[in-house]
């Protein structure tokens, strides 16, 4: 079965031949070597590219061990070049595979693999593109290594608009696997209940963690899964090292110390498993630094590390509009509005929380993530940080379900998830 790709086909396609070497990154299994092997892998043998121009290295596979080694990988890609009235475009897949642990852990340590990508750039008749799937190794220091010749595109799971027509269900159904099982592509190679869970839990185990165990050579492996469970347990609530550290102290858990946990949470975010969003004083026009939000990239990974048992709709749906905005390209922030209230007769100050603020170029949104609203309490509740912000940038509150998008007399627009999903310009609504 093919999944359609089709935002990223396009980026790809459009970044061909800039003199730029294109960096794919994203999480392990969300379909990174499929769009490069498979989709433009087609798309240029259908557009006449010979197939003996298209040099494809996969580091993971055994077959191709020894070019992890830089020195013969580039002798090794340079042996194919034998035209120079040629294009050749080169897939190098999963490219951490070729930078050695030392060089890694140590910034001192100049990183082989550079060298060769540089050297490849100097060649006016080859197009490079490689994947990856931690962002500190490629992403980040090739953008900084290449001083602007590195292009990064990065791959999301399955956004649910890619994933409906793959599923061949109903919205409402298909809504339902994809908030249990999340948008890894091989979720529908496995044929029931039983096989996703052992395949998501497979994953979580001996890929994800694994590869954070031995690349930065944590010897407490229970530590780290124990980090895993408390995020996952507390999506789309605000949290930082130290209340972190303090959960696990006040469980019984072994202690584990804030600067050990702000490393781990590095160490995640850089291996694409989580996101951080960052709160912003809309009236004050800046960031706070702490405390920030945590979310899955994948709805069905976090499901997994607690065992399916933690199946909460309202937090679910805010993670998959997180991960929403950010497939579509925004910036996205956690909103907080400083507002004056009377209590006990005195005026007091109250932060009251944007669920996100988004922005992308000169636009900006205000969203709330509602599950329901069955009353007017309940809408009272959810608009009330949206209309303490006095510019005129747009509202929405999204809610679940399939009420029809209206606008009420504060001019907030509301808007259902379907909605909100399937239609890429849904903001503008």
């Amino acid at each position: 079965m093919e999944i359609k790709r089709d935002r990223y086909l396009k980026k790809l396609i459009s970044h061909m031949n800039n003199g730029l070497i294109k960096v794919i990154t994203g999480i392990r299994r969300c379909g990174k070597s499929y769009l490069l092997f498979n989709l433009f892998y087609d798309y240029l043998i259908d557009t006449g590219v010979p197939e003996d121009s298209i040099i494809p290295i996969p580091l993971d596979d055994d077959d191709y061990a020894e070019y992890c080694d830089p020195h013969k990988l580039y002798e090794y890609i340079k042996s194919k070049l034998t035209d120079n009235k040629k294009t050749y475009y080169i897939f190098i897949d999963e490219a951490q595979y070729a930078i050695s642990k030392e060089e890694m852990k140590n910034p001192d340590v100049p990183i082989k693999l550079y060298g060769v990508l540089n050297g490849l750039l100097r060649k006016k008749n080859v197009d490079v593109y490689i994947t990856g799937s931690n962002s500190k190794f490629l992403s980040s220091d090739i953008m900084t290594e290449f001083r602007g010749r590195g292009d990064e595109i990065h791959v999301a799971p399955l956004s649910f608009s890619e994933y409906l027509p793959a599923s061949g269900k109903d919205k409402s159904d298909a809504m339902q696997d994809y908030m249990l099982y999340g948008g890894l592509p091989h979720i529908f190679a496995e044929p029931d209940a039983e096989s996703k869970s052992a395949y998501l839990d497979r994953l979580n185990r001996e890929i994800y963690l694994r590869d954070i165990h031995e690349r930065y050579d944590i010897k407490d492996e229970g530590g780290m899964e124990e980090l895993t469970k408390v995020l996952a347990s507390s999506v789309g609530s605000l949290s930082n090292p130290q209340r972190i550290a303090d959960t696990f102290k006040s469980s019984g858990n072994k202690a584990i110390t804030m600067p050990t946990i702000a490393n781990y949470l590095d160490y995640l975010k850089e291996s694409f498993l989580i996101q951080k969003a960052e709160r912003y004083d809309i009236k004050g026009r800046k960031h706070i630094s702490t405390p920030s939000k945590y979310y899955y990239t994948d709805l069905g990974l976090r499901n997994s590390i607690l065992n399916f048992r933690q199946f909460e709709e309202t937090h679910l749906m805010e993670n998959m509009i997180y991960n929403e905005l950010v497939y579509r390209g925004y910036n996205v922030d956690v909103g907080v509005v400083e507002t004056r209230i009377v209590e006990n007769g005195k005026k007091v100050y109250k932060q009251l929380e944007i669920d996100f603020v988004v922005n992308r170029g000169s636009k900006r949104y205000y969203i709330q993530s509602a599950y329901a609203l069955p009353n007017k309490e309940k809408v009272d509740q959810e608009q009330a940080s949206l209309i303490k912000v006095n510019d005129s940038f747009k509202k929405i509150i999204v809610v679940s379900g399939n009420t029809p998008l209206w606008r009420n007399e504060q001019g907030i627009t509301i808007m259902n998830l379907y909605e909100f999903l399937l239609d890429e310009n849904s903001l503008d609504l």
